[in-house]
């Protein structure tokens, strides 16, 4: 053989290439030349190859003889020779690639590919030293081509795994791959090859997308698409699916989030389509991409958003992609809520959960303003998305708090996102108007109008757009008479501004509205009045803003459109005359609705008083005659059906409309506008001219009369109905309906006599004051004659009631206080003239009640101080209703300036009212009790004076007008009462808002309280204290604390025995004292309370020596009081626990990018949860040592069953789950545990032991079988509470070697026969239980801690070894606590039968 090889001619390169030439062409089987198989030859053959890596042409010299020989070493492949001369032909070709002696081109492909095919014969070694190689040439790796002997990687690691230890070389290979500086191309190429290196451990994967996702800042754009696509096709492999998910998510999400370009979106939108195509081919990474933002808002960002909406055009995952969706935001939003009310987060917290909102908005109005740049497939997902969130709404939740942090809210996101889709696809603009539709007529009252506010936000802004879509909008409208009433009439407001543009909108509208008059139901008359108002006020305000005139925008008129007949002169209200005539027959609320209607129509149009007038003339004539005795037909707006009478015409409000519209006349054009109103379908006379320009003036003279013969008659002419009435109580129906009625026409005359001493000269000031005292103590004597009283709303809402109407199907649920609330007869600006008036005469009468007190004649004086009570009291009540109507009306009805105006300015009359009354006891407690009943009426004044405070401060705090009004109350105070304020250390500071608050507390309220304790005035004192806690609220930390401070002085300076005050006072203390101080001061009242309540083994005191007002009298009211706090504190941990539940999942399984941070701030909040915890129990502690009486003790029974309930889900949440490290309990964890097992737990035991005994003593009494039927259910329940939260310890105190446990008392045997004596032996095997339990708890070994296992399982009873079980199962849930509970009923019931 040998012989023969020497024999063999030597080859050159070239017959090399022409040998394999002809191979190639051959298709028998041939042998090789002997020289190629000779082991000699394999030196001359790589130096062939090292020859032509110096040629001109390297590329394709090297490529054709490596290839060719390649391709003749692969007919023989197995023959050891030609294994020996691959791998060498391998190791020089590596060598020279790496050397840069041959051109990375398509040739090197080829050849590099060729090479792979053979790969298997070549030894294990020499594979190893050629990734030595490789990897050796890794920092000259610069673009793909630099890369191409990557290619052997997948190969060489499935030969290498597939030999003895070879794996483990494999690994190391792959750490120096994931040590090495990553260049663009060695990136790009390990992402395109990873898929087919195998898998790795799961660390070594973590590492390799970590670094992935590091360095894909270095990618130029147009890359990212096809790295994405690489990623997506690896996770749906199974690498690491949720880390890939979560990096791309976090990538485009922010780190590129910073770079807003064309560019960037496109990209991103790309890549949004390859997400969605790789989730249809593989549904687990759906449920990856929403379990990311499920389990961590804070993985909540722009690009989240957009990869949901695109998944959630994925049937499969559409509902839940949404649902995640709407969860996020309402949570961000609800957690924002709870932290600015929860007063014992840290204010790092509480910005943090502001920072969350913010960062949701935003990242949801940038996925939606970036929707159409290359991803319009998501655009009827956002459509989907901005309709959810508009049901989501909860009327007035979250409104102040999102307009104080300059939050849109979910409502006004909701708007933006459909505004935005609308303005910018023109293909959503259908769908959207569509879906409005639709959910007006299918959703709730109080849901529809969100949708109907968006509806007159895209009205409003792109009118135009809207006129392509009116038949969508008249095809609404035809369901006007089947709507709701709030939901129609805002439905018509909505469309007003488009209506200017559509005169076709308009006349169908106008079609609709006229049907509707006919309908027998009131809401929809109700509507229809409010509808016909705003249309003649849309015509008015176009006119007077000088907007486009009414024109044809459609083409066609809608085929079911029947065109109205209109004048060419004149406008609507001329137009819809009929149907405003047709409301004066109808009910009255809808006669009310129009008359405040046409008020509305002279505040936007004051010429059109005239028109109004000769109106309303006609209909007013049928009540009012001239030339009558009786001029005032009270009796005819009265009406008898069915055995019921009702008002059927509200006279008052008509004159009240009267009255208004004279006012406003007098400000504005007195003259009609033009010939527009020379024919109003109906005349006054014969001449029609004459009696429209004497409207205004009939109308004058009638209101004058009137007011004279108010003032003039006797009430019995017109009230005494009764004498040809059959049936008394009918009699009586009408006499009321009247009385309210005239009540009604005596406040429009008192509105107007305060008009016009507003105006009045000195002169005559004093004769209209006296005749507004006239009018308040007729108004007064004919509330007392009658029985009824303008300020009731159920009786007037009873009494207007039609006896034949129809109420509407669904409850009014939108705001149900607009429809019984009336709007004031008295306006704000006629209130302060009265309280001024009312100032005047107080002082005129304390001087002259001095005087005639030193003349010794008092009977002049009685009368007159009766006559001065009426009057303080119906102005105090007219100042309660106008405050308490105010936040009633909406901020857009023009009412609501007109009627209410500046409520501030109630302020200061009122306060100096305050001071008046309040000096007014001094005066007259000397007098030997002759003037009790003036007392009396005093201490019911001041009452009233001071919650009308009250409600206007929380008024005024909720408008954010707080600081005008305490500083306008403080001026008063520093002008007329001579209060000094300069020397105090409040008054030196910078910020006004704390400033006014401080000073209004300490120099106002503090002694007003003082005082009136002097003068036993109790119910004030409760509401100041209500004043302070409101108010203190809102001060920073600093002065806030000082307040509680000086609370808990009170209660250890005052022995008060009123249990009202003395439960204010507590909680003033309790509320004002920053956390954790309150708990510490409700721990302090709770010891004393202890002391004085006693318990079963020591004896109670009379009083508390530290808090003097705690005694036998108030210790009820004060445990109460503290319970209901802890209770509080008690629920504040629900929502805290479920975000340290966040955290630690977050922190388990490594989501977000900010581990370290994240970490700190779950450790932070949870140490703050542990330590609120701890103060809570320490407070309880006292409450289980006292003998409590039963209502006290079933609510902290209560109380503590949720507080165990808590503990056991903290408990939980320490026990680390499988594959995750195992953390030791914190020494604040410890510590609450300890407190917990030796102040709560041990006696609770005892207290219910006690409770027990005490019923078995009273049983007897009545009422005891449902004591025990409430027992059986709550005591059950805490006992599972407490074996629950055991049962976490036992779990914890084994994975954790620490024992919790210690403390506890397990002796006990827990299954409600607790009452039973243990004997001594049970006794001595108990107490070795004990020792067993604590000597396994310090034992290491295995077989000890099975022991220490069965030590506590053994304490436990046959319901807790149950409970353990169903526990650890998988669905530990309600059914199995609720069978539980019944078991435990059942045997204790057995038991007491035996």
């Amino acid at each position: 053989m040998t012989t023969a090889a020497a024999a063999s001619p030597p080859l050159t390169d070239a017959d090399i290439i022409r040998l394999a030439a002809q191979k190639n062409h051959q298709t028998d089987v041939v042998s090789l030349p002997e020289y190629l198989l000779s082991p000699q030859s394999h030196e001359t053959l790589i130096s062939f190859l090292h020859s032509r890596a110096s040629s001109q042409s390297p590329s394709q010299a090297i490529s054709e003889y490596t290839c060719s020989l390649l391709s003749l070493i692969s007919l023989s492949h197995h023959t050891p020779s030609l294994s020996s001369l691959l791998s060498s032909l391998l190791s020089a070709y590596t060598h020279l690639f790496t050397s840069l002696k041959i051109p990375r081109d398509s040739n090197s492909v080829k050849t590099i590919r060729f090479f792979n095919t053979l790969l298997s014969d070549v030894p294990v070694n020499e594979i190893k030293i050629i990734l030595d190689l490789i990897l050796s040439d890794m920092k000259q790796v610069v673009n793909l081509d630099d890369a191409q002997m990557l290619d052997f990687f997948p190969k060489c690691f499935d030969l290498l795994r597939e030999s003895e230890k070879g794996g483990d070389y494999v690994n190391l290979v792959f750490d120096r791959l994931l040590d090495c500086d990553w260049s663009k191309g060695l990136f790009l190429k390990l992402v395109s090859i990873v898929r087919e290196l195998g898998f790795f451990d799961k660390r070594r994967c973590s590492e390799f997308l970590m670094k992935v996702f590091e360095g894909m800042k270095i990618v130029d754009l147009q890359d990212l698409p096809t790295l994405v696509y690489q990623l997506l096709v690896l996770a749906s492999r199974g690498f690491n699916k949720r880390e890939v998910i979560e990096g791309i998510v976090v990538f485009f999400g922010s780190k590129m989030g910073s770079k807003v370009t064309s560019i960037v979106r496109q990209v991103e939108g790309t890549v949004l389509l390859h997400v969605n195509f790789a989730v249809k081919q593989d549904p687990s990474l759906g449920q990856e991409v929403m379990g990311l933002v499920k389990l961590d808002l804070r993985a909540f960002n722009h690009f989240a958003v957009a990869v949901l909406l695109s998944v959630a055009r994925i049937r499969k995952f559409s509902e839940s992609a949404m649902g995640i969706l709407k969860t996020a935001l309402l949570t961000a939003y609800r957690d924002y809520k709870f932290s600015k009310d929860c007063m014992w987060l840290p204010n790092d917290s509480k910005d943090e959960f502001l920072q969350s909102v913010k960062v949701v908005e935003k990242a949801v109005l940038r996925a939606v303003n970036e929707s159409n740049y290359g991803r319009e497939h998501v655009v009827p997902s956002i459509v989907q998305f901005g309709f959810i969130l508009l049901e989501s709404v909860e009327e007035g939740s979250l409104k102040e708090h999102c307009q104080s942090n300059g939050l849109l809210g979910i409502e006004k996101l909701g708007i933006q996102i459909l505004k935005t889709l609308f303005e910018v696809h023109d293909m959503a603009r259908s769908e959207i108007v569509e879906q409005c539709k639709f959910r007006v007529l299918s959703l709730k009252p109080e849901q529809s109008m969100s949708v109907i506010r968006l509806i007159g936000n895209l009205v409003q802004n792109y009118p135009y757009a809207m006129l392509e879509h009116v038949s969508r909008l008249k095809e609404l409208l035809d369901y006007f008479t089947f709507m709701h009433g709030k939901v129609a009439t805002y439905l018509v407001t909505a469309l007003l501004p488009l209506i200017n543009f559509s005169r076709d909108l308009q006349d169908y509208t106008i079609l609709v509205v006229r049907k509707a008059m006919f309908r027998r139901e009131d809401a929809v008359r109700h509507a229809a009045t409010n509808a016909i108002i705003d249309l003649i006020m849309a015509e008015k305000q176009s006119k007077t803003d000088g907007s486009l005139s009414l024109q044809d925008s459609s083409s066609q008129a809608s085929c079911s459109q029947q065109e109205i007949p209109r004048s060419t002169h004149g406008g609507l209200f001329q137009e819809l005359s009929a149907l405003l005539q047709r409301c004066l027959y109808q009910q009255a609320k809808v006669k009310e609705v129009m008359y405040q209607g046409l008020v509305k129509l002279v505040l936007v149009d004051p010429s059109a008083g005239g028109p109004i007038f000769d109106f309303l003339l006609p209909h007013f004539l049928r009540f009012f005659r001239e030339d009558s005795d009786v001029q005032l037909g009270v009796n005819l707006c009265i009406k008898v059906e069915n055995g019921r009478a009702f008002i059927d015409e509200p006279l008052d409000c008509l004159l009240y409309c009267v009255s208004l519209i004279l006012v406003l006349q007098s400000h504005g054009k007195s003259h009609p506008s033009d010939s527009a109103w020379t024919s109003f379908g109906f005349s006054l006379s014969q001449d029609n001219e004459e009696g429209k320009n004497s409207s205004a003036e009939s109308f004058s003279t009638a209101l004058l009369k009137i007011q004279k013969f108010l003032r003039n008659a006797k009430f019995e002419d017109i009230l005494g109905l009764a004498q040809e009435e059959v049936s008394t109580s009918l009699a009586e129906e009408k006499r009321k309906c009247c009385s309210l009625i005239l009540l009604g026409i005596i406040e429009v005359v008192l509105s107007t006599i305060a008009n016009e001493l507003e105006k009045a000269a000195d002169a005559a000031k004093g004769a209209l004051e006296k005749e507004l005292i006239e009018y308040i103590v007729l108004h007064d004597t004919l509330e007392k004659d009658s029985g009824v009283s303008r300020q009731s709303n159920a009786r007037r809402v009873n009494v207007r009631a039609s006896a034949h109407g129809t109420p509407a199907t669904i409850p009014d649920s939108c705001n149900s206080n607009i429809t019984q609330e009336r709007i004031p007869f008295l306006a704000t600006s006629s209130i302060f003239k009265l309280l001024q008036t009312v100032l005047q005469l107080y002082h005129t009468e304390c001087s002259n009640s001095t005087a005639t007190s030193q003349k010794h004649s008092q009977s002049s004086s009685a009368e007159t101080l009766k006559r001065y009570s009426k009057i303080i009291s119906f102005v105090l009540e007219t100042t309660f209703h106008q405050i308490k109507s105010s936040p009633v009306v909406g901020k857009e009805d023009p009412l609501k300036t007109l009627i209410y105006g500046d409520m501030k300015v109630l302020g200061p009359p009122l306060l100096k009212l305050i001071f008046l009354l309040k000096s007014r006891p001094k005066s007259t407690t000397d007098q030997k009790r002759k003037e009790s009943k003036v007392r009396k009426d005093v201490e019911e004044h001041l009452c009233l004076a001071l919650i009308c405070l009250r409600d206007l401060i929380t008024i005024s705090l909720q408008n954010s007008q707080l600081t005008g009004l305490l500083e306008d109350l403080l001026s008063v105070s520093k002008l007329e009462y001579a209060l000094d304020y300069e020397s105090d250390e409040s008054s030196r500071l910078d910020d006004l808002n704390v400033r006014s608050k401080e000073l209004f507390i300490e120099k106002l309220l503090k002694p007003l309280i003082s005082e009136l304790l002097l003068l036993s005035f109790f119910r004030e004192v409760e509401i100041l204290c209500d004043i302070i806690v409101m108010i203190g609220n809102e001060l920073p930390c600093k002065w806030k604390n000082s307040h509680g401070t000086w609370a808990e002085g009170f209660c250890k300076s005052n022995s008060i025995t009123n249990a009202n005050v003395v439960k204010s006072v507590v909680k003033l203390a309790i509320c004002l004292s920053s956390p954790p101080n309150d708990l510490f001061v409700a721990q302090s009242l709770a010891q004393e309370l202890l002391k004085v309540t006693g318990s079963g083994s020591s004896d109670s005191l009379e009083v508390s020596e530290l808090y003097p007002l705690i005694n036998h009298s108030t210790s009820t009211t004060i445990l109460s009081c503290i319970l209901q706090l802890t209770e509080e504190v008690v629920s504040d941990m629900d929502w805290a626990i479920k975000k340290v539940k966040t955290f630690s999942l977050v922190t388990q399984k490594s989501i977000h990018v900010n581990h370290d941070e994240d970490h700190v701030s779950g450790l932070g909040f949870e140490e703050n949860l542990y330590s609120r915890t701890e103060a809570l129990v320490k407070v309880l502690s006292s409450f289980v040592l006292m003998s409590l009486k039963d209502p006290q003790a079933e609510h902290f029974l209560r109380l503590a069953t949720r507080l165990y309930k808590h503990l056991a889900q903290m408990s939980k949440l320490r026990i680390a789950p499988k594959g995750c490290k195992q953390l030791l309990p914190s020494l604040e964890f410890q510590r609450l545990v300890e407190l917990t097992c030796k102040q709560l737990t041990v006696p609770l035991y005892n207290f219910v032991a006690e409770m027990q005994r005490g019923q078995l003593e009273n049983a007897s009494s009545k009422g005891i079988l449902n004591k025990i039927k409430r027992e059986n259910k709550c005591i059950p329940d805490l006992i599972f509470q407490i074996e629950d939260y055991e049962k976490y310890l036992i779990q914890l105190s084994k994975v954790s070697k620490i024992n919790l446990l210690r403390h506890a008392k397990r002796s006990t045997s827990r299954d409600f026969k607790i009452l039973d004596t243990v004997g001594e032996g049970d006794a001595s095997n108990n107490e070795a239980i004990d020792n067993e339990a604590a000597e396994a708890g310090d034992n290491s070994s295995e077989d000890s801690k099975d022991d220490d296992e069965n030590a506590y399982e053994r304490v436990l009873s046959p319901m807790a070894d149950d409970s353990l079980g169903a526990a650890d199962s998988e669905s530990d849930g309600q059914n199995e606590h609720e069978n539980e509970n019944a078991a435990f009923i059942a045997k204790r019931l057995k038991r007491s039968n035996q």
